[in-house]
């Protein structure tokens, strides 16, 4: 009897209305807080002019801002698994909005680097823990649900590159930074909307599952979590360098950066209708499949950039690397919550999250140094390549061993 009123308590818990409005909230959170991830890229060019730099000193901004990510993505993931959510978002909305304020206001570079690192440590609290938290409140329609919630970083460039190029049409990029620290503080109010947390019976009900699945791939959880991460980092490695270095190589072929941010919207609206349709998908056919075919899109994509150079072939392009990768970045979440404990969703998905952004980052800053070494993007896109073709072999190692029903190991153990 005590059993059957928890499972009638999980199903009336999760996929209901409330989990919905609360992914929408999450989903607003999301688009102000990973305004992080597209600030330093579309203000490249400007930074470059106002500090003097070269294309790769200019990519150090964004990398700062990924190393806040990196050690703020565990760390309060770790928090919001003991805490909420909600804490760490007052916590983390704080620290970004000082960063971009600050920022803003710096005439030195060095100076101007360390408010970005401030920036990364508090903007990490939209990425992993809004991720791992949404994931707690569905069963049926996950995948749905954190695909839905990871695109909010789509969301967040499409709307911040066009906003950023309109003030900066008018304004300078100072200008830019007040506005997303004023912005930020928007996350306030909407924190104290998240604030309920999901029940012990769901969090043991998943526990179970996770602890079932993960003993009959046959891989410890700890190999599971490694193969992600290095995973994670060579596909981002790879996805660095169009969505990074797209409006400097705008730049480099005679349009404006105006044009460059309108590629990189359409590359990011692209992006979102693909997560979304992949996280339908997802919830049928599971995520390691989708990572699968959509690292190997990504690929092709990358492919196409390099014989691409005038405006209409980038927009294609653009839209097909969009639509490619837009399902691989939810996948990973949603294989930690199918084979790790539900419990330490936070820190888990935190760790993968800081491996997938470790990635970005150094494919930003290898991209740049490849460009100024070679005056191109060619050999960067090739590198891109080869960083890919070592994620699709790890992601297929995993789709080997996860998908090697154990019956069949039994039996050949038996016959022999």
């Amino acid at each position: 009897m005590a059993q059957r009123d928890a499972t009638a308590s999980i199903s009336t818990e999760t996929d209901s209305w409330y989990s919905w409005r609360r992914a929408v909230y999450s989903v607003l959170i999301g688009m102000v807080t990973n305004a992080s991830l597209w600030t330093s890229v579309t203000l490249m060019p400007a930074l470059q002019n106002e500090f003097a730099l070269t294309r790769t000193e200019a990519s150090y901004p964004y990398i700062a801002i990924m190393i806040g990510y990196l050690v703020g993505g565990p760390t309060l993931g770790r928090l919001s698994d003991k805490y909420g959510v909600s804490n760490v978002l007052l916590v983390g909305s704080f620290f970004a909005s000082l960063g971009y304020v600050v920022g803003g206001m710096a005439h030195h570079f060095g100076l101007f680097l360390l408010t970005q690192l401030f920036v990364g440590l508090g903007a990490a609290v939209g990425v992993a823990p809004l991720t791992a938290d949404i994931s707690h409140w569905f069963r049926r329609r996950r995948g749905l649900a954190v695909a839905l919630v990871s695109s909010a970083g789509y969301l967040s460039g499409a709307f911040w590159t066009t906003v950023i190029a309109d003030v900066l049409h008018d304004g300078s990029w100072r200008d830019v930074h007040m506005l997303i620290g004023a912005a930020l503080l928007a996350v306030v109010p909407l924190s104290f909307l998240v604030r309920r947390r999901v029940s012990s019976d769901v969090l043991d009900e998943a526990d179970r599952r996770s602890a079932q699945k993960a003993k009959q791939s046959g891989l410890s959880p700890a190999a599971i979590k490694w193969i992600l991460a290095v995973a994670g980092v060579s596909c981002c490695i790879a996805m660095a360098i169009p969505q990074i270095h797209l409006v400097a190589l705008c730049q480099d072929l005679g349009f404006t950066v105006s044009q460059g941010s309108e590629l990189l919207s359409m590359m990011l609206l692209g992006g979102i209708v693909s997560r979304l349709l992949c996280g339908a998908i997802i919830d049928i056919v599971g995520p390691i499949s989708i990572l699968l075919v959509g690292s190997l899109l990504q690929m092709l994509a990358l492919a196409l950039y390099i014989p691409a150079d005038g405006l209409a072939s980038l927009q294609v392009v653009s839209i097909v690397f969009g639509l490619a990768q837009g399902g691989i970045l939810p996948s990973y979440p949603l294989i930690v919550r199918e084979y790790l404990p539900a419990r330490s969703a936070g820190a888990t998905i935190g760790f993968i999250t800081t491996a997938t952004i470790f990635g970005m980052a150094f494919g930003g800053l290898l991209s740049g140094w490849i460009y100024d070494l070679t005056g191109s993007y060619f050999v960067a896109f090739l590198n891109g390549i080869g960083w890919n073709i070592l994620n699709m072999l790890l992601i297929g190692l995993l789709v080997l061993r996860i998908r090697t029903p154990p019956v069949v190991r039994a039996s050949q153990v038996g016959v022999a």
